[in-house]
């Protein structure tokens, strides 16, 4: 992936014109324009919302709620024995997420698990895989990282008795740029090899929406023996992945943005396999990440004994009821896939770039990357005057964006429900 200074600005094709009606053709020969009819679309003044926020919250999909309601009845019908003779029994209930999460990220189904939320998955995930010492102790993150992540890593760090401001080294784009390049990336691995015990990097940025080169990084890191982590919250269900090709240690998501779960939905992991089937592996214990077989036999097995899967992570009985929802989204994906996805998410917010061009205004910056490869389906705007102004005049239009202090909107034009004709009339309200 070139670095913002080798990228050379992408034309839109020669075919995309600024006209409403074009919009519309698209919208007519768009074949994943289905998908949209299986969401709730918020409304305003008795229309449907244009709604570009799902990087922050995805809609509900229709399906969801069926889902919930039959984990409803079986528990009004049967009570603690639905834990087995539910239609979608209790017991095993994560088990439902496995493949078709490993799908969505390119991992082998028994290197997936779907529990808690973000942030907790990746304090449990570095008791495993931040195993510091007095020379290797530092964790490398972004300098505009997620603040949640931020809070982790200066966390463990003082969990472990480190100066938290100290351990970290913060990836920061050049001056005057804003965007990472991956060769700066490379060179402060290699410049702190000695002193790195663990890289946590996002597949994606939130703030500007930049794709980073998980393959290239994660390859580079491995080779000089760092342990590499992946915050996927704004990758899954936006970018195509290989978690296990890439040869990736470790992987964390949520899925309430891209993947339509609900507010605070359970969150997934990846741990590849050559770690998870590894005993001697650091880990806390809960009764649901050992051997199923045992995992009843409290009063017996005093041991813990860790599944060899990613199931092994888990501390806790599944929450059936949040992960309900979950179910349907990946079924879209499923019907969907990834790869179309991917297309037409690059032609959805190419077309959105293409009318942000054409309103030639000094007012509004695209920070995000112009390559298509370069980023997911999210156009970070910055605004140079006025920005909660302009966000609440947005509001009042019926167009729901996100927006970060202090002049940032963030639109994602989300290829499952959004519409070529949803990118014209936000273009059109801003100009």
């Amino acid at each position: 992936m070139p670095s913002p200074a080798q990228q050379t600005p992408v034309s839109p094709p020669p075919t995309f014109s600024s006209s409403e009606s074009f919009a519309r053709e698209l919208d007519a020969a768009d074949p994943l324009a289905r998908f949209r009819e299986r969401f709730h679309i918020p409304q305003h003044a008795g229309h449907p919302a244009i709604y570009l926020a799902g990087n922050s919250l995805g809609l509900q999909p229709k399906a969801a709620r069926e889902i919930i309601d039959q984990e409803l009845r079986d528990w009004a019908d049967l009570a603690v024995e639905a834990h087995f003779k539910a239609r979608r029994p209790w017991f095993p209930y994560h088990e439902q997420l496995r493949t078709p999460g490993a799908r969505l990220v390119g991992a082998l189904p028994h290197e997936v698990v779907f529990m808690n939320g973000l942030t907790v998955n990746l304090h449990l995930l570095m008791v495993s895989f931040f195993r510091p010492t007095a020379e290797r102790h530092q964790i490398v993150i972004e300098d505009h990282a997620f603040p949640s992540d931020t809070y982790a890593v200066s966390t463990q760090l003082a969990w472990h008795g480190f100066d938290a401001a100290a351990g970290m080294l913060l990836l920061r784009p050049r001056p005057g740029e804003n965007l990472l390049r991956t060769e700066d990336i490379e060179a402060l691995l290699d410049r702190e090899k000695r002193r790195i015990a663990l890289a946590l990097l996002p597949g994606v940025t939130f703030l500007t929406g930049q794709v980073l080169d998980i393959p290239r990084i994660t390859r580079f890191a491995r080779e000089r023996n760092i342990i590499i982590g992946w915050d996927l919250a704004h990758a899954a269900g936006n970018i195509e992945l290989k978690l296990h090709d890439w040869d990736v240690d470790f992987a964390a998501w949520c899925s309430y943005k891209y993947l339509n779960s609900g507010p605070g939905a359970v969150a997934g992991c990846f741990i590849h396999e050559r770690w998870a089937r590894d005993p001697k592996l650091p880990r806390f214990g809960g009764w649901w990440g050992n051997e199923p077989a045992t995992r009843f036999q409290m009063h017996v097995e005093r041991e813990f004994k860790p599944v060899p899967t990613a199931d092994a992570w888990q501390l806790s009985n599944p929450p059936v009821l949040a992960m309900a929802p979950l179910i349907a989204s990946l079924a879209l994906f499923d019907e969907a896939t990834m790869p179309a996805l991917r297309a037409k998410s690059e032609q959805l917010t190419g077309y959105l770039q293409h009318l942000l061009d054409e309103l030639k205004s000094d007012r509004y910056e695209v920070i995000t990357p112009r390559d298509p490869t370069a980023r997911g389906c999210q156009l970070s705007i910055k605004i140079r005057d006025d920005a909660k102004k302009l966000l609440h005049q947005l509001t009042e239009a019926g167009i729901t964006c996100d927006f970060r202090e202090p002049n940032i909107i963030r639109a994602a034009p989300t290829p499952l429900y959004n519409t070529f004709s949803d990118a014209w009339r936000f273009a059109d309200a801003l100009k």
